[in-house]
């Protein structure tokens, strides 16, 4: 069943008059509509983009809670926590642990080594 109306409309995208066969209808074809739609993809995104950047600004003037490391607060460290805390490598942290500089204990494959050693380390 098809209609015979015809509505003329002009086109929300390119401002160019044409006929329409339904009273939705809001582009004069396929190419402004979907130009349409990645303009109106594009505007979402760049006010998304606008609003992130608010709140970042926002966070940074607004106090924040310090969050201090779980590093910080461990008794015992890995290798690799152990190299993160003192900035150095893996294979120098394993170094150290062969020179007996650092002591350091065997749990089953994981290489431990006490807080208190690293602390020991600068004294």
């Amino acid at each position: 069943m098809s209609t015979r109306i015809s509505i003329p409309k002009i086109c929300q995208h390119c401002g160019n008059s044409f006929i329409a066969r339904t009273t939705v209808t809001k582009y004069c074809g396929d190419n402004c509509a979907k130009r349409a739609y990645k303009k109106r993809k594009r505007d979402e995104k760049i006010k998304a983009s606008i609003e992130e950047t608010k709140q970042q600004v926002q966070g940074l003037q607004s106090p924040q809670t310090v969050q201090t490391p779980d590093i910080l607060t461990k008794q015992f460290l890995s290798i690799q926590g152990a190299a993160k805390l003192l900035g150095a490598s893996r294979w120098t942290i394993q170094r150290m642990i062969q020179r007996d500089q650092l002591k350091s204990a065997k749990l089953g494959r994981r290489t431990i080594i006490a807080r208190s050693e690293i602390d020991n380390l600068f004294n």
